[in-house]
């Protein structure tokens, strides 16, 4: 990654717009993307969007009392960009510093199993970059698999949606699987709050919350990933410069013995 370029943080959305059969509308969790975009944004960061399909992506219920989420939806910049959104397919990972996985009950049938999708959360851990997802959005983290041939969530300590919150919301029949379930399977360990409570878990440049309360503290999290990646490339910068002057004074040393 590129100091100069470290700016930019992709938000997935998913494009499913029922839950399963049901006919009941769905999409991606408004409060999951405004939270986080705004977090991003205030800290200096350019925000775009992709989606699993393209174009505009289907969203749940604005909650009017929310300042944050109806500045989201009438800022005329994320209208623009969700107006059209670019297929996961055709985004290139190496523009992006970091990639949130937005929730909503729509991930858990259009994130999980996605092979387009997987890549580009592999691609952006394996070059130092940080993933987060929230709520449903760590249906995208299944069967993601590292460049060391590791399962990304072999180990990790995580959060997401849980049995007694998809009870809690009568989805439990609903939904395909049950996510925290199949976390489990993967080999990660989940973190447990009360239903509704924030809780975001750090793994390494894995971040990961529970539901919509977390959507903000999984953004600012990431955000001091991301300046700790910056500062240790800065280190790391200086370190090869210092190297170079010492090479080139031992050179010139030498010549001048000569």
């Amino acid at each position: 990654m590129d100091i100069e370029t470290m700016k930019k943080i992709l938000l997935v959305l998913t494009s499913q717009d029922t839950l399963g059969d049901t006919g009941e509308a769905t999409g991606y969790n408004v409060a999951e993307a405004s939270h986080p975009w705004k977090v991003f944004r205030d800290a200096g960061y350019f925000v775009d969007f992709a989606s699993i399909a393209g174009g505009q992506p289907p969203r749940d219920e604005v909650q009017e009392d929310d300042p944050v989420q109806v500045e989201f939806t009438q800022d005329e910049t994320v209208k623009a960009s969700l107006y059209n959104t670019p297929r996961v397919s055709v985004v290139d990972p190496s523009q992006y510093d970091a990639v949130y996985l937005v929730g909503g009950h729509g991930t858990m049938w259009d994130f999980t199993g996605d092979a387009d999708l997987q890549k580009l959360i592999a691609s952006v851990y394996n070059s130092g970059g940080v993933v987060g997802a929230v709520c449903h959005g760590p249906s995208g983290l299944v069967d993601v698999e590292l460049g060391t041939g590791v399962a990304l969530l072999s180990g990790r300590k995580v959060a997401a949606f849980t049995n007694a919150e998809e009870e809690a919301v009568a989805k439990q029949d609903v939904v395909p699987y049950l996510l925290q379930d199949k976390l489990e399977e993967q080999g990660a360990t989940v973190k447990l709050a009360d239903n509704w409570e924030e809780n975001v878990q750090v793994d390494e440049r894995l971040v990961t919350g529970q539901n919509p309360q977390s959507a903000a503290g999984v953004a600012k999290e990431m955000t001091k990933l991301l300046t700790e990646v910056v500062r240790e490339q800065k280190a790391e910068e200086e370190e090869a410069a210092q190297k170079l002057r010492a090479e080139r004074d031992a050179e010139k040393t030498a010549e001048d013995d000569e």
